[in-house]
């Protein structure tokens, strides 16, 4: 027997599979964290890619924007703020003159007491901070993006700005291929409609974790950006415990794809076969606190499951389904093709991952581990549940066949596993 540990909220489970039957454990390469992370973020931007400093870019009497990330994302913006205001200050910016914007897109408002954990004490006492709104009449409009005819709406502060600058981190996301760069100003500072029509692309065969070639979701976003006439963006890669491996700084474009080579030497995993059964964690708390959250990892493990195989899904949901949205459209549509139609119609977001679960339910059996009531895992998001990950293995072998063969990813959040013969 293997025994393979996999996080589980706060903790971990053992999932003890045949020796025989197991192909192997899916993790991402990981690299050391920077020694030094404010003095890599300081190199970053005094070697920015793509253009000039921004100490070179700004001048007195500049007002300047800075979006940084919301709860939601683990961008350190703690550290990345100080080492901006330094760069404006050496131009002679005042400080009074800049202001740091949560770019919340759709979400909830940064708490005063988030707001001091996120930027640090310091950087609150010396500039003006505030929440960004999707669904204020403050929006502006700037433009329609070209390709996919989207009108542009974006956050007041931000457009008037004479210096526009992003921070966040570069990760996998699983409808705009990555986060990060051009994320900042659509969803990140744009108004609800704007978001709503560029999510609502998901639909499309190449809106796909790790993918940005003919991504529209991603074409959208940098479009958007470019309207915002973005000047300087920082932005970090982070190994799986969260700390800065890398800073990129500089040009929206160029920055960020360089950013994207090492997610991808990172985390795009090259494996050489499907398995019957892939059993996959995404990560622990807080990546498994809901089923909604926790719904990242299963789009990796479907990449390396054979069709009609079994995933074994270990999220705690400590708080259950975690968005109503998703909720409600796993009660009223019955099908995948329902689903598409309401996107089409009239998309609201958390229906998307309402789609993403019925159409990994088309192509699999889904066993799920938590501390979700059965009422609400089996009778709405039509899930096989088991008590325990041992209690699920069992019941996979006995979909499967004994001579299943298995993977086991515990970083299901962060790891994109690819088949060799489809990508390299």
């Amino acid at each position: 027997m293997v025994d393979v540990w996999l996080p589980y909220g706060k903790t971990e489970v053992c999932a003890r599979i045949p020796t025989r039957n197991f192909l192997g454990t899916i993790k991402p390469k990981e690299k050391p964290r920077t020694e030094d992370p404010i003095a890599e973020i300081k190199r970053a931007l005094s070697q920015p890619i793509g253009t000039k400093r921004l100490s070179e870019i700004a001048k007195e009497g500049d007002k300047v924007a800075i979006v940084v990330d919301d709860v939601t994302r683990p961008a350190p913006s703690h550290l990345m703020v100080p080492p901006i205001l330094e760069e404006l200050n050496m131009a002679g910016v005042k400080d009074e003159d800049v202001t740091v914007i949560f770019g919340c897109g759709t979400h909830r408002a940064v708490t005063d007491e988030e707001a001091k954990r996120l930027l640090g004490e310091e950087v609150i006492s010396r500039v003006r901070v505030v929440n960004h709104d999707c669904k204020s009449s403050e929006c502006v409009y700037i433009g329609t993006t070209k390709t996919h005819g989207n009108k542009i709406y974006i956050n007041k502060i931000f457009a008037e700005a004479d210096v526009k600058i992003l921070t966040g981190d570069i990760g996998l996301h699983y409808y705009a291929g990555y986060g990060g760069g051009r994320k900042s100003v659509l969803p990140g500072v744009s108004s609800f409609e704007t978001i709503q029509k560029n999510h609502a692309m998901l639909l499309h065969k190449n809106s796909r974790m790790g993918n940005l070639e003919g991504n529209p979701v991603h074409e959208d976003m940098m479009e958007a950006a470019k309207l915002a006439k973005v000047d300087f963006i920082l932005n970090v890669v982070l190994n799986s415990r969260g700390e800065i491996v890398k800073a990129f700084a500089g040009d929206l474009e160029q920055a960020f794809y360089e950013g994207v080579k090492l997610v991808d030497e990172m985390y795009k995993v090259p494996v050489e076969r499907r398995a019957d059964i892939v059993i996959v964690s995404c990560g622990g708390y807080p990546f498994d606190v809901n089923l909604f959250q926790a719904y990242k990892a299963i789009d990796g493990a479907l990449n390396v499951l054979k069709r009609k195989g079994v995933v074994v899904w270990v999220a705690e949901c400590s708080e259950g389904h975690g968005n109503d949205v998703f909720y409600e459209w796993m009660k009223k549509y019955s099908s995948v093709r329902e689903a598409e139609r309401a996107i089409k119609r009239n998309f609201k977001l958390g229906g998307h991952k309402a789609y993403y679960l019925m159409k990994a339910l088309e192509r699999s059996k889904i066993i799920l581990v938590s501390t979700m009531p059965d009422y609400y895992a089996v009778n709405v998001f039509r899930l096989k549940t088991a008590s325990s990950v041992n209690e699920a293995v069992e019941e996979a072998f006995r979909i499967a066949g004994k001579d299943a063969k298995v993977w086991a990813i515990p970083y299901g959040n962060i790891t994109l596993p690819i088949l060799k013969k489809e990508t390299f």
